[in-house]
């Protein structure tokens, strides 16, 4: 793209003056672009003054520079371009102590904050005058908006643009008031905008459009400019710039590892030493490993590989246990140091030499089956690639430490190649991402060896608890390893995609975070060792998803309905803790085991103990598709998925064996609309709808097609008994649902008993709703304690990632925009914000600011409780609202 200034005039009138604006853009080498209307290539806009015309609304929505003509005439005295920023427009002149709005948008765009004013609208735009549309059209595309002219059928409409009123009073309509309010904030108002005038169809077009496309303000609507239009205004710089910095503050503790930058070499492959390596492979074959590996040590040097026969030799000889811990400590050291000298960097043939001496000598079966051999070696497990030494003596399991932190700090230096721009291609060409994700897997955060890998963490943590405390050291370095492993794995997919497809994201990571929880509760694991996986997962995202999971579920198994909506600060401080006080009067069960009481295990490997040999490890990890079930993507051709035939046949195993996976989606529809849930209760699959209303956090109850509802499917069936399970876990609401013939559920029960009966469900239901009767005394202090402690993670967890107070840098918001925030809501506040994270963050703000009320519905037994968990969390919510009110308080500088 050509580097030359490309200008447009606009409201400039003297012609000796435009005359000499454009002698002096061509002597200096720039472009002046006539015309009109606004050019997308234009980079400099001139006006004498603020004035409201297409060019001017459109550049400022691009983020383009808007100047004076002095810009110019003193470019030209001085023989060459002078900086911009002493001759941008200042509309702050006329609002005193209000932020230049034309510069804030021009370094929004310029540092990748938003592509444009408007970005993330989608308009519809119902305007009859094709001029006036196309005016409106150009200036909402400079802002990257969405325009439509009809109502669109698969996207949700966020303002309408219209001439002669609003067709559906449903949405919301925006004028081009609204436009240049949302552009200029408090300056609107501090300027004479002068109003649009008709456009004569004999006056025809001007050069500059004075009468029509250059004051386009039009006047169907009054916008009511309240003295808080200002401090709304003022809010939202103040979070932009809040949020600003806290990236900044997330990029400084972002995966890089600055020891790396100048430790680890990255060279061109040299001949040099080449020699010295020949008296190594005589060696070797005269089995004189220690001399091998002395004079290996000593002939490194930058980008001289030794041969990968050597080191897989080498490697063969410390596997097998044969080696003396001086020949073991001085292999780990060779590692290292060839790292150090020969860093890969994406470079294709470093990267394939650490695949060939990275891998198991006997069956070359790749880095993932050497690591995670290494790993169950490690936890005494019998399930490796191939039989090892045993039992294994202490100096060949910290030799196995010692690999896995070599392989470790391996994916470091390439992750912190990446982050630093050194890596020479993409993410997939590294050995991190050719060990995690074939392929075909490369858009699924959730791949085979993924998988395996949070399998190997939860089985490390549940051997690090039970294992002899001579072990303890080895559980502790297996464990961390682990959690550093994962965060360098969800680090690198997660930068992979979260650019172009966010969504996916957010999706894959609340996938894994589920299946983390099911492999969690079906291996019946400890409070207390639950209590150490959480806390310590180092990547925060992942973290909120598997500890929102957990909680999820442990309410779903208590018959306690979760909502569907996404997770919020909201959704955890209402209906999480309605649902930790309706826990409150859980009595427990008859087995005192302090363990997670739970249903039947999902996955095929949960039956065996974590105190056994393999503790699950063989049939969770073992390379193949033992795992997943067969047919699972398939989809015969009524659209119906492995999930619909299952609940069908009232195959139960393989519902929990599907539900087990990750990324299942429980309310998948075939063709006609028919969920899961829909042909269960339509065949009287009994044990097929209580799995599923057990284990599906997500279950959607009042899924209709054509207003049939799964209770409405039970009823017509003859099915009363799925009946009455739905109406004991949904409540009442499930009978306010009308089909197309405007029949509720009641309607198609023929006796009055049955009705009766089915009232006595609803009722049951609603009394298991979250908050329905205020408790006194805990009943069940393990469940409480540790459903405590898993909102307690995700609440410090959440702070983090969201940048709220507390879990972010200060926040430093004035007490009147914190109080108009609290008094008219996120909701009228937000609206038309283009940021969404921005506006999540005021969502959030207003429940901060609101703690008060929640903190009032608080279950009497949770502040009783003496569980040092629910302590620490009723102390966490405390602190929260002691948060909220201080942004309240008027400080000194206020």
């Amino acid at each position: 793209m050509s580097s030359r200034k490309r200008f447009q005039i606009s409201g400039l009138k003297d012609s000796v003056r435009k005359g000499q604006l454009l002698r002096a853009i061509k002597q200096l080498g720039g472009i002046y672009t006539g015309g009109s209307i606004y050019r997308e290539s234009t980079t400099h806009l001139i006006v004498s003054h603020a004035v409201l015309s297409e060019k001017f609304l459109a550049a400022c929505a691009g983020g383009k520079w808007i100047v004076t003509p002095e810009y110019v005439l003193d470019s030209m005295k001085h023989n060459e371009w002078m900086p911009e920023a002493g001759y941008e427009v200042n509309l702050s002149v006329q609002s005193p102590g209000s932020s230049n709005p034309v510069r804030a948008w021009r370094e929004k765009v310029a540092r990748g904050v938003v592509s444009g004013a408007f970005q993330d609208w989608v308009v519809l735009l119902t305007v009859a005058d094709f001029k006036k549309r196309d005016t409106i059209i150009r200036i909402l595309k400079a802002g990257r908006a969405v325009v439509y002219l009809q109502k669109p059928g698969s996207m949700t409409v966020s303002h309408v643009i219209t001439q002669n009123g609003v067709d559906d009073p449903a949405d919301d309509c925006t004028s081009l008031q609204q436009l240049a309010l949302h552009l200029f904030g408090e300056a609107f108002s501090g300027l004479k905008w002068p109003a649009y005038q008709p456009h004569s169809e004999s006056s025809g077009y001007m050069d500059d459009m004075d009468s029509s496309s250059e004051n386009v303000m039009e006047e169907t609507e009054r916008v009511g400019h309240t003295p808080d239009t200002g401090l709304v205004s003022g809010l939202q710089s103040k979070l932009e710039d809040y949020l600003f910095n806290a990236g900044k503050l997330k990029q400084k503790r972002k995966l890089v590892y600055p020891e790396l930058q100048s430790s680890y070499l990255s060279c061109p492959f040299s001949q040099r030493g080449l020699a010295e390596l020949r008296n190594v492979q005589f060696l070797l074959e005269c089995s004189f490993f220690p001399q091998a590996l002395e004079e290996l040590q000593a002939s490194l040097h930058p980008g001289v590989l030794p041969p990968a026969p050597h080191v897989l030799s080498l490697l063969q000889h410390a596997l097998d246990g044969t080696a003396d811990p001086y020949s073991l400590s001085m292999f780990s050291t060779t590692l290292h140091n060839i790292l150090r000298c020969n860093s890969p960097r994406g470079s294709p043939a470093y990267v394939k030499y650490y695949q060939q001496i990275l891998q198991c000598p006997q069956c070359k079966t790749g880095l993932w089956s050497l690591l995670s051999t290494s790993f169950r070696f490690c936890m005494s497990s019998t399930a490796t690639c191939h039989s090892l030494p045993s039992p294994a003596h202490p100096e060949l399991i910290r030799f196995h430490g010692d690999l896995q932190e070599f392989i470790l700090r391996l994916f470091q230096v390439e992750l912190h190649a990446m982050n630093s721009g050194l890596t020479a291609g993409g993410q997939w060409s590294t050995i991190l991402g050719s060990t995690f994700w074939t392929m075909w897997e490369r858009s699924v955060l959730s791949s085979k060896a993924v998988q395996q890998l949070v399998q190997l963490l939860v089985d490390a943590y549940q051997w690090a608890h039970y294992c002899p405390e001579a072990e303890v050291v080895v559980g502790q370095r297996l464990v961390l390893c682990l959690q550093e492993m994962l965060e360098v794995v969800m680090g690198l997919w997660c930068q992979a995609h979260s650019v172009l497809n966010r969504p996916l994201v957010d999706k894959s990571l609340q996938d894994l975070g589920e299946h983390i929880a099911i492999l969690c509760l079906a291996q019946d694991m400890a409070p207390d060792v639950l209590s150490e996986l959480i806390p310590s997962m180092l990547y925060c995202p992942l973290r909120v998803a598997t500890a929102d999971a957990l909680y999820r579920f442990i309410c779903r198994r208590n018959v306690i309905a979760m909502g569907t909506e996404p997770l919020s600060l909201r959704k955890i401080v209402s209906t999480y803790l309605k649902a930790l006080g309706s826990l409150c009067a859980r009595r427990p069960a008859a087995d005192p085991s302090p363990r997670l009481r739970t249903e039947p295990a999902l996955t095929s490997c949960a039956s065996q103990k974590p105190g056994s040999g393999s503790r699950g490890s063989e049939c969770a990890d073992r390379p193949g598709k033992e795992n997943i079930p067969r047919g699972l993507n398939r989809v015969n051709a009524a659209g119906e998925t492995l999930l619909h035939r299952a609940c069908k046949r009232d195959q139960v195993e393989t519902l929990l064996h599907i539900l087990a996976q990750p990324g299942t989606d429980v309310n998948v529809k075939d063709h006609a609309g028919w969920t899961p849930l829909h042909e269960a209760c339509n065949h009287g699959s009994s044990a097929c709808v209580r799995a599923l209303l057990e284990h599906s956090p997500t279950l959607h109850l009042s899924s209709q097609v054509g207003g049939v509802s799964p209770l409405h499917d039970a009823l017509l069936n003859g099915h009363v008994s799925i009946a009455k399970m739905l109406l004991q876990y949904g409540g009442s609401d499930l009978l306010k649902i009308h089909d197309k013939f405007g029949r509720t559920p009641m309607d198609l029960v023929p006796t009055a008993t049955l009705r009766e009966e089915l009232c006595h469900c609803a009722a049951e239901g609603d009394s298991l709703t979250p908050g329905a009767n205020a408790v006194h005394e805990v009943q069940d202090l393990a469940l409480v304690e540790t459903c405590s402690w898993l909102l307690v993670c995700l609440l410090l967890a959440y702070q983090e990632l969201r940048d709220l107070p507390g879990g972010g840098p200060p926040l430093h918001l004035p007490p009147r925009q914190a109080q108009v925030l609290l008094d008219r809501g996120a909701a009228a506040v937000t609206h038309g914000w283009a940021n969404a994270k921005l506006a999540q963050l005021a969502h959030d703000l207003e429940v901060l600011l609101g703690m008060e009320r929640y903190l009032a519905a608080l279950t009497p037994a949770l502040r009783r409780c003496q569980g040092p968990h629910t302590q620490i969390l009723v102390q966490l919510l405390d602190d929260l609202q002691s948060d909220g009110q201080l942004l309240l308080v008027p400080s000194a500088a206020d």
